[in-house]
Parts: structure tokens; sequence; C-alpha cells
């Protein structure tokens, strides 16, 4: 009832604001268990997605969405369980993948469509990363059920990050023909497998979304755009605190020319 409520009005109001467009509706099944593995470029993701879709999805959400202090941090733990978001404790990476896949295992057993992206986390520059295959091939190969892939696009346009308003504009989502993994029955703890599913579910993202691959975790490549950005950083205040040296030397008369 509560998602129901959420969805007819933030649902609504994001199809009436934003107007998506759809391709490939006819892919997400009537009934039964489905994965719907999708590129991730905003943290409305998960509200267009679902907006759309006349089937509840269920995606996991960090923990800390649903354990904040005081009114807000209960108004916010309301919202996210109504939008039908599980909690995940992310604290240690591995405790969090385990938990990843016993929730996407507990969504598909109840029939369910559950909502993940193999990237991890957002893409820091609109590229399409690296798929871990942890949490997506495991679920898939637990349960047997058919991987569907999304691709979101121009989402990330709607709120860049230090952007207060979002920008009203029509962002899509093109949904792919399920992909069938029976093959792969009874080898769910074959790492070399794992990852073979999530190369080949990315491929298909990649030509739905029509993203520049890059074949390292997107993980990393925020670590090192932060790592960049704080070389930057550190250069900079080194050549204003030498400009301002010189200045000081300039200003009492020094001649530092040796003549």
């Amino acid at each position: 009832m509560i998602y129901g409520a959420m969805k007819f009005s933030i649902g609504g109001s994001l199809k009436l604001a934003f107007r998506p467009w759809v391709e490939g509706l006819e892919n997400i099944p009537a009934r039964g268990p489905a994965i719907l593995a999708s590129n991730h470029l905003s943290f409305s993701d998960s509200f267009f997605l679902p907006a759309v879709l006349d089937r509840k999805v269920t995606f996991i959400a960090k923990a800390e969405y649903f354990t904040a202090p005081g009114v807000r941090g209960k108004l916010t733990a309301a919202f996210f369980k109504g939008v039908g978001q599980l909690p995940v404790d992310r604290s240690g990476a591995r405790g969090a993948g385990e938990a990843a896949v016993k929730a996407g295992i507990q969504v598909i057993g109840s029939g369910g469509l559950f909502g993940i992206y193999p990237e991890g986390t957002r893409s820091p520059d609109g590229r399409l990363y690296r798929g871990k295959p942890g949490g997506l091939a495991r679920v898939a190969l637990a349960t047997g059920a058919p991987v569907i892939p999304v691709a979101m696009i121009d989402t990330e346009k709607i709120q860049p990050p230090g952007q207060v308003m979002p920008k009203l504009m029509r962002p899509g989502i093109r949904i792919g023909e399920p992909l069938d993994f029976s093959r792969y029955h009874g080898m769910d703890g074959d790492r070399f497998i794992q990852r073979s599913l999530t190369d080949e579910v990315m491929y298909e993202i990649m030509k739905l979304s029509g993203q520049e691959y890059v074949d390292i975790y997107a993980t990393a490549a925020k670590r090192r755009i932060a790592d960049e950005a704080r070389r930057r950083s550190e250069d900079g205040k080194r050549a204003q605190k030498q400009a301002h040296a010189k200045d000081a030397g300039d200003s009492d008369g020094t001649d530092r020319t040796g003549a």
C-alpha cells in the first residue's frame, strides 16, 4: 500500500515533470521473478525506473538511509522503505556483498523484480565501468532468474554534482531482452563463470546505453579523480605560497637578479 501510494505521488510527479521516454517495456515480465541490471548515472535512477514500470522493483540501499537520527532521519527511512529499498550495511565490503546477495535471493524467491547496479556505484563521468560480479552474478546463478539489461540515459544531466535545482529535461530508459544463463547451472561458485556472466550483461548495457566502456571499476576511477583533485589543490597552494614569497621579497627591496 505504501509503495503504491509512493508510486502514485512521486512516480506520477516524475513522469509529469520530466516525461521520461521508454523503450522495451515489453521485455519486463508481467509476473514472476527477474533481475533488472542497470547502469548507474544518478541518484534518481532508482526512482525513474520504478516510475515507468507497472510492477514493484526492489533495490538495495545503504543502511545509513534507514538509521539516521531525528525526525528527518525517520522521514528518510520511511521514504526509502516506501519506495521499496532494502537496507544493506556497507561498512565492510565482504559483509555488504553477502547482504546484497541474500537480499536479492529473497526478492527473487518471492517472485519479485530485483534491481541492481553492477558497477556498484554511480559513474563519476558518465562512462560505463566494469561490473562487479559478486552481487549480480551470484544472485542470477543461485536463483536461475533471467537478467534484464537496462540503460538509463541522460539522468546524470538532470542534477549534476553541485547543482541545487534539477534541470527539467527528458531522460530515457532502454530495456533489453532477458538474458538466460541456465547454461551455467550448478556453477555459481566458479569465479570465472561469475566474471563471464557479468561481462556479458555489461556488454548488453553498453549496447543499449551507447556509453563508452572503461575496463576498470568505478570505485577505482573515483579514487583516481579524488587523488588528481588533491594533487591539483596541493600544487595550487604551493604555487600560491611561492608567489607570496616572491611578492614579499620584491616589497622589501631585495635585488634577486644577482646584479
